[in-house]
């Protein structure tokens, strides 16, 4: 009994210092979380890193506000697609209750329909805020460099 009271202790312990460490990461931890949620398919997760107003540029969108049109958004893109593998190489800084990040994420999917993978690599830039505690994306935006236009010769 003695084993298992200091066991759990041990638990309650690491959890505490997790939770300080993701809370400390402003949008690297919302990073690391969104990433881990993709992977699972998992829209709930995802739309939870987000603040209630929050205002989101997919890649394949103008503007989503709010958590509704966000959720919409991702149970559409995971329910076409399976995400296989997904990092972002991003620099951050927080200061306070803001954070922010900028750099690019990749994203590998795997049509549900068939088909080949498709591996896509997009510009972010993320602002997040403190919400009730909790880091939370406020302003979340990825896109696509155009490719250039023709020529004028």
């Amino acid at each position: 009994m003695r084993l298992v009271s200091i066991a759990l202790a041990a638990l309650l312990v690491l959890s505490a210092d997790a939770a300080r460490a993701q809370s400390a990461d402003g949008v690297k931890g919302i990073d690391e979380a969104w990433t881990a949620a993709a992977k699972k398919g998992d829209v709930e997760a995802i739309v939870a890193l987000y603040a209630p107003d929050a205002v989101y540029f997919p890649p394949d969108a103008f503007e989503l506000r709010g958590t509704a049109a966000i959720r919409k958004s991702y149970a559409d893109w995971f329910g076409a697609m399976t995400i296989t593998d997904a990092k972002f190489d991003s620099t951050y800084s927080t200061s306070g209750d803001v954070s922010i990040g900028f750099g690019t994420a990749t994203v590998t999917m795997q049509p549900k329909g068939g088909g080949a993978a498709q591996t896509v690599t997009v510009r972010v830039t993320e602002v997040a805020k403190k919400v009730g505690g909790k880091w939370k994306y406020v302003v979340d935006h990825a896109s696509a460099p155009m490719s250039p236009g023709p020529s004028s010769k």
